[in-house]
């Protein structure tokens, strides 16, 4: 059958519903997405387009600002620092030299005693009949030698007339001789006996600083003047005033020291200053006495001692402090804040600020720290520009702000 094409708007009109429907309906489901397709796109467009005219460019990086200032020029010696340990000089352990029963103690523990001072006292009545008995054999040895002396002189004066024979003379002789060595023996228990005696008083041997008493009044004591291992502990005492001031040095530190002191035209001091925990100066002075004659081969150390006054006796036995020691002469050497130099593995740099202000580090040789600032042993120049303030903003080869500073030194510690 053939289509007839309408011929007037009529005709349109006159199509069924059920046909304009379903055509309608697939029409609708294919053009809403395009529709969203094109809104979408178009809004992305606009918006681009909206942002591009808008777009503010980023703001440049600020230039970090620090703080510069030149190193302090000084003449600084090198020195040794450590730490040493006070030791007394003298120190005794008071051991009873005679058994008996201690009946006396005449100190508080921790007392300062005087040289002589009476601190214990043994029972001595056992020791005073022992010197009796001495005695008493020195007056019978004394009563036999002279009558061993008369018997000879007259057996002597009856040999001039022939009434008495050469026999007789020798044993009377012999007699005397025998009667002088039993009052030499008679004499020397006698001192025997009043040096036991002596003994049940003990005394201090020097002044010094007391410990603690071991036995108690009562005590049955152990005394024997061979054998220390056998006798009884009674207390311990120290001297105080002067008192030793021990530490060591390394290999190192010794060479420069022996170096230093082997030019006789400028010996060096021989102070050694110290410091106690408590106590920001070096205000104590001794002097160096001692130092050993080996190395501790486990160590690498060598011994030394320093002798220092102490009529106060504040400083103690056992007690540590801070020492310096001198091991050369003064030298130029630079010093900038500890704060300014950065630890680099095994090696320690410092960031200066050149010309054009540009952070460059530099290599340094580190010494100790004197009145509050590091010393600089080499690597730095007195005209470099030193960072001591903003050290955390400044990257190497990086443009920084610098102003400029002067190194505050603090007061004199030594």
């Amino acid at each position: 059958m053939m289509n007839v094409a309408p011929k007037s708007l009529s005709d349109f009109e006159a199509v069924p519903a059920e046909v304009t429907t379903k055509r309608s309906g697939k029409g609708r489901l294919l053009a809403l997405p395009l529709v969203a397709l094109l809104l979408g796109g178009t809004g992305f467009y606009g918006y681009s387009h909206y942002e591009a005219a808008h777009a503010v460019a980023p703001a440049a990086a600020p230039v970090p600002h620090v703080t510069v200032a030149s190193p302090v020029g000084r003449d600084v010696d090198v020195r040794l620092s450590g730490l040493g340990q006070f030791s007394a000089i003298n120190r005794v352990e008071l051991r009873a030299q005679v058994g008996g029963t201690l009946t006396e103690i005449h100190f508080q523990d921790g007392d300062i005693v005087k040289k002589g001072a009476l601190l214990f006292v043994i029972d001595p009545r056992p020791y005073e009949i022992k010197l009796a008995q001495a005695k008493a054999l020195v007056e019978t040895a004394k009563a036999r030698l002279a009558l061993a002396e008369s018997q000879l002189a007259r057996s002597q004066s009856l040999a001039k007339s022939q009434f008495a024979t050469q026999e007789t003379l020798d044993q009377r002789s012999n007699e005397v001789a025998a009667a002088k060595a039993t009052l030499d023996d008679g004499q020397a228990r006698v001192r025997d006996a009043q040096l036991d005696l002596e003994y049940t008083r003990v005394t201090a041997p020097f002044t010094g600083r007391i410990g603690a008493r071991q036995p108690s009044l009562g005590s049955l004591i152990a005394g024997s003047r061979a054998a220390a291992s056998a006798t009884t502990l009674l207390a311990t005492i120290v001297s105080l005033d002067p008192i030793y001031l021990d530490f060591d040095m390394s290999e190192n530190d010794w060479l420069k020291f022996q170096r230093e002191r082997r030019d006789q035209s400028a010996p060096l001091s021989k102070v050694v200053t110290a410091s106690l925990g408590d106590e920001a100066r070096f205000d104590r002075q001794g002097k160096l006495d001692f130092v050993d004659n080996v190395l501790n081969r486990s160590s690498g150390t060598i011994h030394a001692r320093a002798t220092y006054a102490n009529p106060d006796l504040f400083l103690s036995p056992g007690q540590f402090a801070r020492i310096r020691l001198a091991l050369s002469k003064p030298a130029p050497a630079l010093l900038v804040p500890d704060a300014a130099v950065l630890p680099d593995q095994s090696d320690f740099v410092v960031m200066t600020v050149g010309a054009d202000d540009v952070v460059t580090p530099k290599k340094v040789e580190v010494g100790d720290l004197r009145d509050g600032l590091r010393v600089i042993r080499s690597g730095l120049a007195p005209t470099d520009r030193v960072i001591v303030d903003g050290i955390a903003l400044a990257r190497p080869g990086t443009k920084v702000a610098a102003k400029t500073a002067t190194v505050a030194v603090a007061s004199a510690q030594d």
